[in-house]
């Protein structure tokens, strides 16, 4: 079993790691400290088990899921690590198998990981897809105005003027049809903040606002070029090509070779 724990307590990192470094069960963890590095380890490695602070800014259930989908990984379980009884969204379906109050009882966390231990990646999955909300269609608000802070000013700018975004080593390049701008933040956590905007993620470094999008095309590589307005064509690797279907509300044949 693979675990991820995410929780900005370093005595919470501490108590965890320790029990699940004793487990047999338990061939590999890593922790992360903010939704951020989250993310990032989400997309580097595949977990079956993410420990989850539900008091951490940024990040959801959603948020882990729609990551992992886009990967193509197995859809991990998701246990909340709440501060006394359950915490907020933990509904019906989410029962007392899916949360650790805090301060953990060691009896407790033993429960837990023994239970998802034994549950087989076929059973994770659909309990993890009904997490995700059923529509996911690139839906983007008639209006936005995101804030950013480049070149020590803040900038406020339309979502609906970017056309895309793309990955600089640790940092984005925000793309307008005229100018750029340089943004110190990982492509993950730009992505997840303009999911609800109508970005899409076509490349591990690249998102494309739908707005822009004209015309697809299928290359003999099993890839696809993305046209967007302007005459720019960018790749659409196989790892992405589903989210492709979110262009559309429906539709007219097969869009795509599986």
């Amino acid at each position: 079993m693979r675990v991820l724990m995410v929780d900005h307590e370093r005595l919470a990192q501490t108590s965890l790691t320790d029990i699940l470094a004793a487990r047999s069960d338990v061939e590999y963890f890593a922790t992360a400290s903010d939704a951020r590095e989250a993310l990032e380890k989400l997309e580097e490695s595949m977990f079956d088990l993410v420990l989850l602070d539900n008091e951490m800014p940024v990040l959801s259930r959603t948020a882990i899921l729609n990551c992992v989908r886009e990967r193509g990984h197995p859809l991990p379980s998701i246990v909340l690590l709440s501060e006394g009884e359950v915490g907020e969204g933990v509904g019906p379906q989410n029962h007392a198998a899916n949360y650790l109050s805090k301060p953990f009882s060691q009896k407790r966390i033993e429960e837990i990981l023994h239970r998802h231990s034994r549950r087989s990646g076929g059973e994770r999955a659909p309990r993890a897809a009904e997490e995700i909300p059923e529509s996911r269609k690139v839906s983007p608000p008639q209006f936005s105005r995101i804030a950013i802070k480049t070149l020590g000013r803040i900038l406020f700018v339309n979502s609906s003027d970017l056309v895309s975004v793309q990955a600089e080593g640790k940092n984005v390049l925000l793309q307008r049809e005229s100018g750029s701008y340089f943004l110190r933040e990982s492509i993950s956590a730009v992505a997840e903040k303009l999911r609800p905007y109508g970005f899409i993620r076509i490349h591990r470094s690249v998102l494309v606002n739908a707005v822009f999008v004209e015309e697809i095309k299928p290359y003999s590589t099993g890839e696809y070029g993305l046209c967007v307005k302007g005459g720019k064509e960018y790749t659409v690797t196989r790892t992405y090509k589903n989210n492709l279907k979110h262009l559309a509300d429906f539709w007219i044949g097969a869009p795509f070779a599986e």
